[in-house]
């Protein structure tokens, strides 16, 4: 892997709590700290596009997202993502050519203790440096093809459709 580009969108990996509001609200992107601190073996790169809770991306938003990938050089990335429409941006990415994509999450904040973003990140790491290109989303353990999964939100877990 020459350099894996990641871009951040905000969602649940990226909250952080405020006691004054009792409301989450969408912090500076954790991905960087939690590669830092794994002592990955590869260089990365962060493009923060968005702070957003994924239920509020639009389709201008998606675009935005896929003009950024599309116009880098890398061919392996890494998108941190809401999880609520993740599948959705998925699908909009898939028209890029020639990238290995990987969208994850998180269904707990990366700051929380038990979060299970830094498992999701570890999983979406190794499935872009294994994978074709395309777009797939790690979550819960596996890769996942976008046109065959979703988000049960009663169960708060992504499942085959």
């Amino acid at each position: 892997m020459e350099e894996l580009l990641v871009v951040t969108t905000g969602g649940t990996i990226d909250k952080v709590y405020f006691d004054d509001k009792s409301d989450y609200q969408i912090g500076e992107p954790q991905i960087g700290r939690i590669l830092d601190e794994l002592g990955v073996a590869f260089r990365f790169r962060v493009i923060p596009i968005l702070r957003k809770d994924s239920l509020h991306i639009t389709a201008e938003d998606r675009e935005l997202l896929r003009a950024t990938i599309a116009a880098q050089p890398a061919r392996q990335v890494l998108v941190t993502h809401g999880t609520d429409t993740m599948v959705e941006t998925a699908k909009v990415l898939a028209t890029i050519p020639g990238k290995t994509i990987v969208l994850t999450g998180a269904l707990n904040p990366a700051r929380f203790r038990g979060s299970d973003a830094e498992f999701n990140i570890g999983c979406a790491v190794g499935a872009v440096q294994s994978l074709p290109p395309g777009v797939h989303i790690a979550m819960n353990g596996r890769i996942w093809d976008p046109l065959k999964v979703r988000k049960n939100v009663d169960a708060n877990r992504f499942e085959a459709l």
